[in-house]
């Protein structure tokens, strides 16, 4: 199959480095010096569970430049540039295309479903911890690497998107990437959002990394806090969380390099935007769309709002 990834940032490169290590047909959608260098040297991973490895050439190109129909495109982008990759798969996209968007922001396959009303957009999220660390370059920081994606409930496709969609968890197993394809998906992308909205809100909070929720302190009480929020949230919308999801995330959490931030971080940091709309302000609208009551989750949100991050 010919896979397209709209985003070719960590997660998307990651997921588009390990596929074609695999011998997988890999189009990388980016820009900037980091399509610079993808186009003149290829693309290197380090820290992986596969160790470090440099797939070069690969095939790269703007979302512009991109001509080829895709059986499967990855939307990877960031949340504030979802309406550019959903241009992208307008013009790009068969009918026979399946979309499988893995953002961190809770619903954004449906979403991208209202606006592609002719194609099959699946939910899905993925976990990885990995950063761009130079342009062409990602290293891992942590060996995590699993993507979760499949149909909503009553949600119809044909055979051919179908067993597309197999076809995808049979590739990316073999790639050394874990392919959860899930017949829960709402729920299994919300577990994922039970991780990575107080990971991100609580670390821009506290300014503090992976290591600063490893040790006993207020961050890591913090982020449990808000970790069981989001819990009695499943409970309300009906997701059926049936595991210990603050153990499942303080594992999560226990496996990564003290080092390790988040993205929404990093683009703070840098000035520009952010998917703190989304990603942390967005609970309080199901907060209140549910009637479910989110004290921590209230004050890490007035504070954030307070410092003028958008």
């Amino acid at each position: 199959m010919k896979y397209a990834i709209a985003g070719s940032g960590a997660v998307g490169g990651s997921i588009g480095a390990f596929l074609g290590k695999t011998g997988k047909d890999v189009t990388f959608l980016a820009g900037g010096a980091h399509l610079k260098a993808l186009q003149e040297k290829g693309i290197t991973m380090k820290q992986t569970a596969k160790g470090d490895f440099t797939l070069c050439p690969v095939k790269a190109m703007t979302m512009e430049e991109y001509a080829d129909t895709p059986d499967v495109i990855f939307v990877c982008v960031k949340g504030y540039s979802l309406g550019e990759a959903a241009e992208l798969i307008r013009l790009r996209a068969a009918t026979e295309t399946v979309v499988i968007p893995v953002l961190n922001i809770y619903g954004t396959g449906e979403q991208l479903q209202r606006e592609l009303p002719h194609l099959t957009v699946t939910d899905g999220c993925i976990y990885v911890a990995a950063h761009i660390s130079a342009p062409g370059e990602i290293t891992h920081n942590g060996d995590i690497f699993r993507v979760v994606y499949g149909l909503r409930p009553g949600q119809e496709t044909g055979e051919v998107q179908l067993e597309k969609l197999a076809q995808v968890k049979h590739d990316l197993d073999e790639a050394g990437i874990y392919g959860d394809y899930t017949e829960q998906v709402k729920r299994d992308t919300f577990k994922k959002f039970t991780y990575v909205s107080p990971m991100a809100a609580a670390g821009e909070y506290f300014h503090a990394q992976a290591g600063d929720f490893q040790r006993e302190g207020e961050p890591r009480e913090t982020f449990i806090a808000m970790v069981r929020e989001l819990k009695a949230l499943a409970e309300a919308m009906n997701l059926g969380l049936q595991e210990d999801i603050v153990e499942a995330n303080l594992k999560i959490l226990a496996d990564l390099s003290p080092r390790a931030g988040t993205s929404m971080q990093r683009d703070i940091a840098k000035g520009g935007a952010s998917e703190i709309e989304g990603l942390v302000y967005g609970v309080e609208k199901m907060a209140s769309d549910y009637g479910v009551d989110m004290p921590v989750y209230k004050k890490v949100i007035d504070e954030l709002k307070a410092r003028g991050l958008r």
